[in-house]
């Protein structure tokens, strides 16, 4: 008989201010690392005012992680040290190998709606220094299984037999976008002992068929250990980001845009930076 995963707990996030001043909610992050591993942050940003965003990200570098950033709704203009550049756009997903090293920006335009949400993934230790890459993920690209009374999009991993439009080179998550409608249920099955948590991005619904506790738009929930997952909309419907992978268990050393495993690799880091030898 399956386990139907049960609530760990649920988190609001802290509004903040990060880049140039860009407004934005950390869900969680450095406090967090434990409970959400392979998973080290998530951001998410909704807002119809461009003055909360338009400042962007100007150039930063990464180290020892990937990047996803998937936008519903938005335009991200970005551009690396490698040369690449582009913009993200509704409904387009881009995965960022930061791994031995990049240096890049990401300035959001004005739009209709900012609304997505940003997800830094931890690297392994013996994957911290792999050669970085970009996956561009366009809309047109993504698998969506559109059945009576819910829609899943297939961003990462495999899904139901169906391989989403990429898979993770080195941690091998499962990304969906999952809309459920109005008082419909949805569920499948999971792997027993992989993190799993949603991030609500409108709407609400409960996740537990004995607890009826409903939880609301902009609150992630992260789940103990089980084999499946269940989900009934409320008369609102839901839409919410779901992402599970298996934890790493590594240590881990953060500071800022960098994150290895040991003080004396992120001091290394910081040195190249000093000394311009940073990209490799």
């Amino acid at each position: 008989m399956s386990e139907v995963r049960t609530i760990k707990k649920v988190i609001t996030g802290q509004r903040t201010t990060d880049g140039a001043g860009v407004r934005l909610v950390r869900v969680f992050g450095h406090n967090d690392t434990k409970d959400f591993d392979p998973f080290l942050m998530l951001d998410a940003f909704d807002s119809v005012d461009p003055d909360d965003y338009i400042k962007g990200f100007p150039w930063h570098p990464h180290r020892g992680i990937e990047t996803i950033t998937y936008l519903v709704q938005g335009d991200i203009e970005h551009r690396d040290s490698l040369g690449n550049k582009g913009s993200i756009l509704d409904g387009d997903c881009q995965w960022m190998t930061a791994g031995s090293g990049i240096i890049h920006q990401e300035m959001p335009k004005p739009n209709e709606r900012m609304l997505g949400a940003q997800i830094w993934l931890n690297l392994p230790a013996k994957d911290k220094m792999v050669t970085p890459k970009y996956g561009d993920i366009l809309k047109k690209d993504i698998p969506v299984i559109d059945e009576n009374g819910y829609k899943v999009h297939i961003i990462a991993g495999v899904h139901n037999g169906i391989e989403g439009a990429f898979q993770g080179d080195y941690v091998k998550p499962l990304y969906l976008d999952v809309e459920v409608m109005a008082d419909k249920e949805w569920s499948f099955d999971t792997e027993k002992d992989s993190t799993l948590f949603v991030y609500i991005l409108q709407g609400e619904g409960c996740f537990n068929p004995e607890v009826k506790d409903v939880i609301s738009e902009k609150h992630a929930v992260l789940f103990n250990k089980g084999d499946k997952f269940w989900v009934k909309a409320s008369n609102k419907g839901i839409r919410f980001l779901l992402l599970s992978g298996k934890p790493l268990k590594e240590p881990i050393a953060w500071g800022g845009p960098i994150v290895m495993n040991t003080r004396e690799e992120l001091n290394q880091a910081f040195s190249e930076i000093d000394n311009n030898s940073f990209i490799k």
